[in-house]
């Protein structure tokens, strides 16, 4: 896949997942902008030095003015890579409404603001891109977004990932003839070192890599996904 000369926001690009999805985009010859919620992100980032990275301290995501921000400084922008969010599980009836609040800011709200911004800053390309128009925005849901049986527990996260997976396949219909194809995963439980410590007892072969779900991810932002458009991709591994 050739991402040459195409700029690529990435947001939770300091994260186990984004990280390799920035490298997988840097391999490819992407120009890769990442939003970090403050400079101490911004400075432990290990790709930080990379000359096809930029780094900006943005804050808050669900911060419309910090949002738009990002966006209007990037052009041509090819695919904005929506993966920052957040978990809290616990029964709902042991959740508080700022608990609730922050699930759906963290997770759907920024999401939402991501998307927007990305679908304004793709539309308004004045010169295009540099292999043809269009872009591409890939989001990030979960396995209880897919399956929300499988949610008990954390109500909060599920309704908020649940909602970000209906918000791609809504905008994926609405901009599909703007040429912007808009898709979503749906990890299970990967293996990071956080969920590693989190469940030192679980079988790690089951899970899948952040490398194997960032394939998936960069395929789909890619110039070479074609027709996909609204699809959530369950990307569970053996689990």
């Amino acid at each position: 896949m050739d991402f040459r000369d195409r700029h690529v926001v990435v947001t939770g690009g300091a994260g186990a997942l984004g990280t390799a999805v920035v490298e997988a985009l840097v391999g490819a010859g992407a120009i890769c902008h990442v939003p970090c919620f403050n400079a101490a992100e911004a400075e432990r980032y290990r790709l930080r030095d990379n000359k096809q990275v930029a780094l900006t301290v943005t804050g808050s995501l669900a911060d419309e003015a910090a949002v738009d921000r990002l966006y209007q400084a990037i052009r041509p922008l090819w695919a904005s890579i929506n993966i920052a969010g957040g978990f809290a599980g616990g029964p709902l009836r042991e959740t508080s409404l700022a608990a609730i609040r922050q699930q759906i800011d963290m997770n759907l709200v920024s999401c939402m603001l991501c998307c927007r911004a990305a679908v304004n800053a793709i539309a308004g390309n004045s010169a295009g891109n540099t292999a043809g128009g269009g872009g591409r925005i890939v989001n990030v849901a979960a396995r209880a977004a897919l399956e929300w049986r499988s949610g008990a527990g954390m109500a909060a996260y599920t309704a908020s990932k649940a909602a970000v997976a209906a918000l791609t396949a809504a905008l994926a219909e609405e901009v599909a003839k703007d040429g912007i194809l808009v898709n979503a995963v749906a990890p299970s439980i990967m293996d990071t070192p956080a969920n590693r410590q989190a469940m030192p007892k679980a079988d790690y072969a089951l899970w899948p890599k952040v490398e194997e779900v960032a394939a998936t991810i960069v395929f789909l932002a890619s110039p070479d996904n074609h027709v996909t458009r609204g699809a959530i991709v369950p990307v569970y591994g053996k689990s």
